[in-house]
């Protein structure tokens, strides 16, 4: 049998779908007061990574629907993608992930990808919107 992708492991979309589970099984922590110091320096990590196909950030792109930062440092990330289908579904949440464990203080991170409710452009920031001419 031969293979179109020689290089490629042809396994590899079973590891996808492992990560794909372990992504929506995340326990949301119990919320306390929070830091709002580090929610902001988590905001600005988050606006750090990029939908690939889409030249904007995950935040001004509407996909991130909840940011729960505690003063533990655990920080909680409620996100979607454009579609379930995304090819980057896989690696985006560990981007996401990343980029917030960058940040000092961060202690934990915990990301969940959601599919409920659907992404809509409706969910766009303004900003985004006018970045990729949606907006008159």
């Amino acid at each position: 049998m031969t293979s179109e992708n020689p290089g490629q492991d042809p396994f590899e979309f079973l590891r996808e779908a492992e990560n794909m589970a372990e992504m929506t099984d995340v326990e949301r922590p119990t919320p306390d007061e929070g830091d709002p110091v580090l929610r902001e320096q988590v905001l600005e990590a988050l606006k750090t990574v990029r939908d690939p196909e889409i030249p904007v950030n995950l935040v001004d792109l509407g996909l991130i629907y909840e940011l729960l930062v505690n003063k533990d440092g655990t920080i909680y990330v409620e996100m979607t993608l454009t579609t379930p289908a995304c090819p980057v579904a896989g690696s985006l949440p560990g981007q996401v992930r990343d980029a917030i464990s960058a940040v000092p203080g961060v202690q934990d991170v915990r990301v969940k990808l959601v599919w409920t409710p659907p992404w809509d452009k409706d969910r766009m920031s303004t900003e985004a919107k006018l970045e990729l001419g949606l907006l008159d």
